[in-house]
């Protein structure tokens, strides 16, 4: 399911344009379908800043457009029409190219162009921009004339006009491509599972593996009965095994399905907080206030859907991106010195850098300074009998492998500083699970998978509240109640909460 060539099989019917018309007949989907990107629910989720940030943007290309106008009209390039040009008049086209700027990002924000859907074409999107400029450009023009206010050039207006619809479409495309992009290598992508293997989830993740750009990674189906088809990975009454090692992130329900059947995925995808689709009915009341949209022409209505908190993220992370860069250049000269004890303690590198398992399963390389033996690895397995703590994790109270300087780096976490570097990556945050290694996650049971819903951390929950107790249930247990009550006000009550921990050297 996993290979290269098996994501990319083709399944029939192949897909091309809009979803063939005989898929919304035979009482298959009895659905009219709606044409893209102005649906509202079809957007994909944008948070607050980004929406700002875009009209942020749309403003300072309407100034600068204005201004070159303004310049190329009056030749303002030549020092002596600069002075000619009063003040007066350079004042009043300011204020009238803010006010433009105003009106455009109201047009924009009317035509939902701060809110694309990923399957809006260049085409469609150009020609909201159009409108949106348009419309601005014409109060404007009506502005002037009715006030009569001679300053302001119509010419300048008009040409302004016309290149913001160029400009403000052009920077658009470039977003878009860098979208796509991303969603070609794999970022930002929800992974997909299909209840039904029949003809309309099969269409329908033909259209996912033709249209990349929608950002669906479909790993495989789920059916009423067991299949030879190797995309089928089980029945429905697998679900929760399956979509647990999958790392799904939403299942897209498709019909004939039985009522009894889509009520219980729904509770399910409730209690593992998995979003949920599908090509529609109304199940006993289940659908009559969800959201009805199109998603690549398919009709899909939410039954379960868990809002992210996109701004919360967003500031997770560029917290953790400003803390890690304070650190790191702080507290540089100490990691200097930290370098050369280390070397004159032991032979062998300064750095431990092994695999460890991250968000979704993915696997990193994590950086730490060595505080054991160099073949410690390879005498793990010797000393798992000995384990100390329950369930996969490995922890030896007086582990043999430990160096003497190792030892005070373990218990004042100073030895972890240098995973710093994995948060400004990306791989890691200052706050969140603790990554384990790839042979501890080998041993993970079913639920522990859930773990690895968010990304790891430096520090945690459990840090700060049982970093010594050996039970694996209760280690599982804090990670749980971190994901399912995050805040950043938690994260920064953890963080501060670990400072008196490291300074009491607390660490084993």
């Amino acid at each position: 399911m996993n290979s290269t060539a098996t994501r990319r099989t083709r399944l029939r019917p192949k897909l091309v344009g809009a979803p063939p018309r005989e898929l919304f007949t035979e009482g298959v989907l009895p659905i009219q379908v709606v044409p893209n990107g102005r649906v509202r629910g079809h957007t994909l989720v944008r948070s607050l800043s980004v929406q700002l940030t875009y009209a942020a943007i749309d403003a300072t290309f309407v100034c600068l457009v204005g201004a070159a106008m303004v310049a190329l009209r009056f030749g303002l390039a030549d020092p002596a029409q600069r002075h000619v040009f009063s003040q007066v008049a350079g004042h009043a086209y300011a204020g009238f190219f803010l006010l433009y700027a105003a009106l455009v990002v109201l047009g924009c924000a009317n035509q939902n162009l701060y809110r694309t859907p990923r399957d809006r074409s260049v085409f469609d999107e150009s020609l909201m921009v159009a409108r949106a400029v348009g419309a601005a450009t014409a109060l404007l023009i009506l502005f002037v004339f009715i006030t009569g206010y001679s300053d302001i050039s119509r010419i300048v207006v008009l040409s302004a006009g016309a290149l913001n619809v160029l400009t403000l479409s052009g920077w658009r495309y470039f977003k878009r491509r860098r979208v796509l992009s991303r969603s070609a290598g794999g970022i930002g992508v929800s992974r997909v599972l299909i209840v039904g293997a029949g003809r309309p989830g099969k269409a329908l993740a033909t259209w996912f593996e033709d249209n990349p750009h929608l950002g669906y990674h479909v790993c495989g189906f789920l059916d009423t009965k067991s299949s030879s088809d190797p995309r089928v990975l089980g029945t429905l009454k697998d679900l929760r095994t399956i979509a647990l090692t999958q790392f799904a992130d939403e299942l897209f329900v498709t019909l004939p399905a039985d009522r009894e059947m889509v009520k219980t995925t729904v509770i399910q995808a409730r209690e593992l907080r998995l979003g949920l689709k599908l090509l529609p009915d109304l199940y006993d009341g289940l659908g009559w206030r969800a959201p009805l949209h199109t998603i690549g022409g398919f009709p899909v209505m939410d039954l379960q859907w868990q809002p992210i908190p996109a701004v919360g993220l967003a500031m997770k992370r560029a917290f953790d991106v400003l803390f890690a860069s304070f650190i790191l250049v702080l507290l540089s000269p100490f990691l200097l010195l930290l370098t050369v004890l280390i070397r004159l303690d032991s032979q062998g590198p300064v750095l431990y850098i092994a695999d460890r398992v991250g968000y979704k399963g993915n696997r990193f390389r994590c950086f730490k300074f060595r505080t054991m033996c160099v073949d410690a690895d390879a005498r793990k397995e010797e000393l798992r009998a000995e384990n100390e703590r329950e369930g996969p994790f490995f922890k030896l109270e007086e582990d043999p492998r430990i160096t003497r300087f190792g030892r005070w780096l373990r218990r004042t976490s100073f030895d972890e500083l240098p995973q710093l570097w994995n948060v400004l990556r990306g791989e890691m945050s200052i706050v969140g699970p603790r990554p384990h290694p790839v042979d501890d996650y080998a041993r993970y049971s079913l639920e522990n998978l859930r773990r690895l819903d968010v990304t790891p951390g430096l520090t945690g929950l459990w840090q700060v509240t049982a970093r010594n107790s050996p039970s694996w249930e209760t280690n599982m247990a804090l990670d749980l109640e971190y994901i399912e009550n995050w805040s950043i006000g938690l994260d920064l009550k953890i963080l501060f909460k670990t400072i008196p921990a490291v300074l009491r050297a607390e660490g084993r």
